[in-house]
């Protein structure tokens, strides 16, 4: 395919993207509501989703694996050379992420540093995209608005501060702290800000899954995604992802051969 044909495929795609993001987002979104099998609420009770419960049984080894993936932490990309589209609400390098899955994408690199957590999340239903969302001391994450109410947020608290009702999530008008071990589910087509007014990281397991939808609400919520994953809002993310993991198999296997010397 010629540039100028490349060029005039993606114009379409990312006009759609634009057109939800404004005017079409607000329609499409209560639409979905009104299929959803799990109702509308801005936060979840972990109980909805019962898949929940063994992700909590098994967050120390999940967290074992995090923290040792942070003695890398200089080599793990924020979120914005991922996703440029967060340029919006994060510029600096004080939110990074480690990516398992995203969009189709799967890393081999974290299946082989993280097996655990891998194994955990590829057990989740209607999984979408898996990290680890590392925020930095002192971070704020100004108030934004997630697209699409087809997809669920999902976190597992793992490594969190001591003062942990100063490390916080507002989600509408609720808010929450994170806790070792526990979910916290919610939607983020709600207005949310996050902030880490503590002295320590936090660090925590972030899934987005397929909100259980009815009948038309699934098809148009799948047809959603699958238009959503070739427009470059998606394929350039994976390609950073993918640039990313690269670097970082570089780092480590320099690390092998020094250690081997």
């Amino acid at each position: 395919m010629t540039a100028s044909r490349s060029k005039r495929t993606r114009a379409p795609r990312k006009r759609l993207i634009q057109w939800l993001k404004t005017r079409g987002r607000p329609g499409l979104n209560a639409f979905l509501a009104r299929y959803s099998q799990v109702g509308d609420p801005a936060v979840f009770d972990p109980a909805v989703f019962p898949w929940s419960r063994e992700l909590e049984r098994s967050w120390q080894p999940i967290a074992a694996e995090a923290e040792a993936l942070l003695r890398f932490r200089e080599h793990i990309p924020a979120f914005q050379e991922i996703s440029p589209d967060q340029y919006r609400i994060s510029h600096t390098d004080e939110w990074k992420t480690f990516w398992y899955r995203g969009f189709g994408h799967r890393s081999e690199l974290f299946a082989r540093l993280c097996p655990k957590t891998a194994g955990l999340v590829d057990a989740v239903p209607g999984i979408e995209t898996a990290f680890f969302s590392i925020l930095a001391p002192g971070k704020h994450i100004i108030a934004h608005r997630g697209v699409f109410k087809g997809i669920i947020n999902y976190h597992l608290g793992l490594l969190i501060p001591r003062d942990r009702e100063r490390c916080r999530m507002r989600v509408g008008d609720e808010g929450f702290h994170w806790e070792p071990g526990a979910s916290r589910i919610f939607d983020d087509t709600r207005e949310h800000e996050v902030w880490n007014d503590t002295h320590e990281e936090r660090v925590v397991l972030m899934l987005q899954f397929h909100r259980p939808l009815r009948g038309w609400g699934r098809r148009v919520s799948r047809l959603f995604l699958a238009v959503l994953r070739r427009t470059p809002y998606i394929t350039v993310s994976i390609e950073n992802q993918i640039a990313a993991e690269r670097r970082l198999e570089r780092v480590l296997s320099e690390g092998v051969r020094d250690g081997a010397r």
